[in-house]
């Protein structure tokens, strides 16, 4: 039997009950469509965040106190008061970290604040007037305060596009005061619109000098950050080294295990991030695939059925001159067919469902939520569901293929 009368064969067979095969490929399609959809939100998630710790710059160290957490756990082992002025004075020092060109401090926190009878809850982060070079922003209206403004401890505050809509409306926000934890502060600057820039949403922050914060907002003594900028991205890695030898220094380490401060660069970032979310795509694209052998169980059963049901045309094919041969290719074919049909539409139906939720999310969460098609996931897909085809419809084809056809004939 030649290739083109086999599928002919197959596919009136898969023709002769219609609903029947839309009801079986119904699992395939539902499996791919969900390995699709996983694999495709997963890589938007990703490129997200890439695009996120990008924008600040891969020349940026990020110095931070406490162990470096290596699970849900450690985690509040980072909330600590190890990074000091002393430590800050010694960083800055050429002598030290000779290719560190912008140190700056960072502290942060949640406070309200208001404006007359409008009150918002901003994120408060306090830092050097170098924040707006280092995170890549801009004022729409206004300036960024200055050194001598931090040096003196300044009652003033830069704010974010969202702080300026909610306590000011329309009306110029520039020159007006807003009082935080009870201190006025006068408004220098609002931000240009910038959203979310790793893991912070500039629109909702305001900027104060980490001097005034410190004394009068946080009452604190220490820094919860350290941004460091190296000269190159090649001296990364050294002036990563040289801040590491200062801080044990100072705070008398010598065995690099008890370190209480880890450093994090943005290629580490990105390379963990990398790694996390390639991991959990994968880990729920192969919970998703359980469905694909739910579907190919539920094809075994149907051909299963189909081979009972067509006893008597098996036995005439037989005795027209098929072979067992003949007939275990058809009804495997017809098997494959069903599943590769439920791949084909379950990556078209996932790709369209992916690009859906991809749009829904950049409008609901404000980000670029980019829609990338997952190449691998749609072959990982037809690869899967034909040999779920192959695997599945053996059992039920050689069922058909060893039917005598003199009982096959008899049967009814």
């Amino acid at each position: 039997m030649n290739i083109r009368h086999l599928l002919k064969t197959s596919s009136g067979g898969l023709k002769t009950n219609k609903s029947r095969s839309v009801l079986t490929i119904l699992g395939i399609v539902i499996g791919i469509a969900a390995i699709i959809i996983v694999m495709a939100l997963g890589q938007g998630a990703q490129n997200l965040i890439l695009g996120q710790l990008q924008a600040i710059g891969s020349k940026v160290i990020a110095v931070v106190p406490g162990r470096q957490p290596t699970g849900p756990a450690d985690i509040i082992a980072t909330f600590t008061d190890s990074l000091k002025e002393k430590d800050l004075e010694s960083l800055e020092n050429k002598s030290n970290v000779p290719h560190a060109v912008n140190i700056m401090p960072v502290v942060f926190g949640s406070q309200t604040a208001a404006f007359e009878s409008e009150t918002y809850s901003p994120t408060i982060l306090g830092v050097t007037e170098i924040f707006a070079n280092l995170y890549n922003i801009y004022t729409a209206d206004g300036r960024i305060f200055t050194e001598d403004e931090v040096k003196s401890y300044a009652d003033v505050v830069v704010i974010g596009d969202e702080i300026k809509k909610e306590l000011f409306g329309a009306s110029d926000a520039v020159g007006e005061k807003i009082k935080i934890k009870g201190r006025n502060f006068r408004v220098i600057g609002v931000l240009n619109k910038a959203g979310q820039v790793s893991f912070i949403n500039f629109d909702k922050v305001a900027f104060v000098p980490y001097t005034t914060a410190q004394q009068y907002i946080f009452g604190i003594k220490y820094f919860h950050r350290l941004a460091i900028e190296a000269d190159t991205e090649e001296n990364v890695p050294s002036t990563v080294a040289a801040i590491q030898t200062t801080l044990r220094n100072n705070h008398n380490i010598t065995d690099p295990k008890k370190d209480d401060f880890f450093i994090e660069t943005q290629a580490s970032a990105m390379a963990t991030v990398s790694t996390i979310t390639g991991a959990l795509t994968m880990f729920l694209a192969a919970v998703a695939a359980i469905s694909l052998i739910v579907g190919g169980i539920g094809i075994m059963n149907i051909m299963l059925v189909s081979v009972t049901e067509r006893t008597h045309e098996i036995g005439l094919r037989k005795a027209l001159g098929a072979t067992e041969a003949d007939i275990l290719k058809q009804f495997l074919l017809e098997a494959v067919l069903l599943t590769a049909i439920g791949g084909i539409v379950g990556i078209v139906l996932g790709g369209l469902l992916s690009l859906g939720i991809s749009l829904l999310l950049s409008h609901i969460l404000g980000v670029d939520w980019k829609f990338t098609f997952p190449i691998n996931g749609a072959l990982l897909g037809l690869g899967v569901s034909a040999l779920i085809g192959l695997t599945f419809g053996l059992y039920p084809a050689k069922q058909a293929a060893k039917k005598s056809p003199i009982e096959a004939l008899r049967y009814e």
